[in-house]
């Protein structure tokens, strides 16, 4: 695939001399941030995206895309392509030794739009949403546009920006940090960034297969996640084995804490570790890194005006899959609830409930992100005996499986205690309470999932009439969505822009549900 760019011109405030202002600026042209910027714009809030870069960064970096995220990026027009195009997976296995320890399943259940996971370089999924970026006019995309300088005041933000042409200002009533795990905005903010820095290192290669080889187990016709625990050609460590699109295979080998980087790095021997695995030397080296990871985040997602996201804001281990997904599923939360603020419809409660639901989200992602890195290298004898025995557990006994730690995969975050949220006054025995993530079910040709992405919140109705001013979904009192939202015969759901559950009822009620309407805006009555 060619990847578009985005090449440097000077803009209106550099031609005119004077700071325009701009209802917001994204800082950070990556996936969170092009996500972001697609996302506003189709709630018809004009965008400025500056980045210090002016092309896609190279290799496949983030490569599992999880069904939530991909959900977002279907209400952004470019999920049907990620998903046609990426590599679908949804079974895992993991290996102690030479032997299967057990396997999981992600998505148990059938009839969901979108798959569990889709493997997918973050290249080509970058240059997915730069494309769709480009074509939208409410949209601007500015690149080798470097933030060295932030103030604010009462009424907006300062941005003082370094170009090939020289400085100038931009002004900005809200602006959104998506500029990475070494955030200069976060860093202009002087926001602290704690959590754990954890000394093992882990090699990425990249490869490609050459036509006719026979490696060892693999079958792209399976596409799988492998795990293995000690395996005979890396011995003491751990490897994961991930399928990519383009016929690439994703290998993460764990080096240990003493590892030599600079020898590590050699071409050479990342191809003769690749060969043991492979029982084969018939591929060729793609792309290799070398990473040490952390399990942090920022103290506060919002300082004024200034809102982080992303890696800006929380960093965890790629094991599990947690980082871009997260980045994502940060912007979906926040999208609507600046549009409605911009728009004079929400609260700037709305804003810091965004702090709220994805700092819990993020300590979340972290906890889970933090236990695996303990399993996978565990840091003392007692530890390696204890993980020795859950994995010979796990292969006869099903008490077991649960204690294996191999990165648990990613799943959005639930916020059952938002402020937006309006409790349970009903008896409910199933179903997605406040604060969940809706599910997605089929109606007859199309998808409930579809029908929740139109950009407001939603009414669903379970074999009733509801008077709302707003949009009503009417479902049949029977069927798979009656079962997935424990739906009885007048049972009503409000449903959030990013299609989390607001409320609830068995019954519907205008005032009640005007009521919940407001506290979902940040205006509880």
């Amino acid at each position: 695939m060619d990847l578009p760019r985005y090449p440097y011109h000077q803009s209106l405030e550099q031609r005119c001399g004077q700071p325009q202002r701009r209802p917001v600026v994204v800082v950070g042209a990556g996936p969170v941030g092009l996500t972001l910027a697609l996302d506003l714009a189709k709630r018809d809030v004009p965008v400025v995206v500056i980045d210090d870069s002016d092309h896609i960064g190279s290799g496949s970096r983030a490569v599992c895309w999880a069904k939530k995220t991909l959900e977002v990026f279907d209400r952004l027009g470019v999920g049907e392509a990620v998903a046609r195009e990426g590599v679908r997976w949804q079974r895992g296995r993991v290996f102690h030794g030479e032997r299967e320890a057990y396997a999981f399943d992600l998505l148990p259940e059938s009839h969901h739009k979108m798959p569990a996971m889709v493997n997918l370089q973050q290249d080509q999924v970058e240059a997915r949403l730069v494309r769709a970026v480009q074509l939208e006019p409410r949209i601007e995309l500015r690149g080798r546009h470097e933030l060295i300088g932030l103030e604010q005041d009462e009424a907006g933000v300062t941005l003082n920006v370094r170009t090939p042409d020289g400085l100038f200002d931009m002004r900005a009533d809200w602006v959104v940090a998506c500029d990475g795990a070494r955030s200069p905005t976060r860093t202009l903010l002087g926001l602290g960034f704690q959590g754990q820095v954890f000394e093992d290192r882990f090699l990425i290669a990249d490869v490609r297969l050459v036509a006719g080889a026979r490696p060892r187990g693999l079958d792209p016709a399976r596409p799988e996640r492998w795990f293995w625990f000690d395996p005979p050609f890396h011995r003491g460590q751990s490897v994961l084995l991930h399928a990519q699109a383009d016929g690439l295979w994703r290998i993460d080998f764990q080096l240990g804490r003493d590892a030599n980087v600079e020898a590590e790095r050699d071409p050479e021997r990342i191809k003769a570790r690749v060969a043991a695995m492979l029982g084969t030397d018939q591929f060729e080296l793609a792309w290799s890194s070398i990473y040490q990871f952390c399990c942090r985040r920022a103290e506060r997602l919002r300082s004024g005006r200034v809102l982080l996201a992303g890696d800006a804001a929380h960093q965890v281990s790629p094991f599990g899959a947690r980082g871009a997904n997260s980045g994502v599923q940060d912007v979906d939360n926040l999208g609507w609830k600046l549009a409605a603020v911009l728009k004079g419809e929400g609260g700037e409660a709305l804003i810091d409930s965004y702090g709220a639901e994805r700092i819990a989200a993020a300590d979340d992602n972290i906890g889970h992100s933090t236990r695996a890195t303990d399993f996978i290298s565990p840091k003392s004898s007692l530890s390696l005996r204890l993980r020795k025995a859950a994995l010979d557990l796990a292969a006869h006994t099903e008490f077991a499986k649960p204690l294996v730690n191999s990165g648990r995969l990613s799943m959005p975050t639930d916020c059952p205690q938002s402020v937006l949220n309006t409790p349970d006054v009903d008896a409910w025995s199933g179903g997605p309470a406040p604060g969940s993530v809706a599910p997605d079910a089929p109606l007859g040709s199309g998808w409930l999932g579809e029908q929740l992405q139109h950009g407001g919140f939603t009414l669903l109705a379970f074999g009733a009439e509801a008077g709302f001013d707003g949009r009503v979904l009417a479902l049949p009192e029977d069927g798979l969505a009656a079962q997935r939202y424990a739906a009885e015969p007048g049972s009503v759901y409000l449903i959030r822009p990013d299609a989390v559950v607001a409320a609830r009822w068995r019954r519907f009620d205008a005032a009640a549900v005007q009521a919940a309407l407001a506290r979902a805006h940040g205006r509880p009555q």
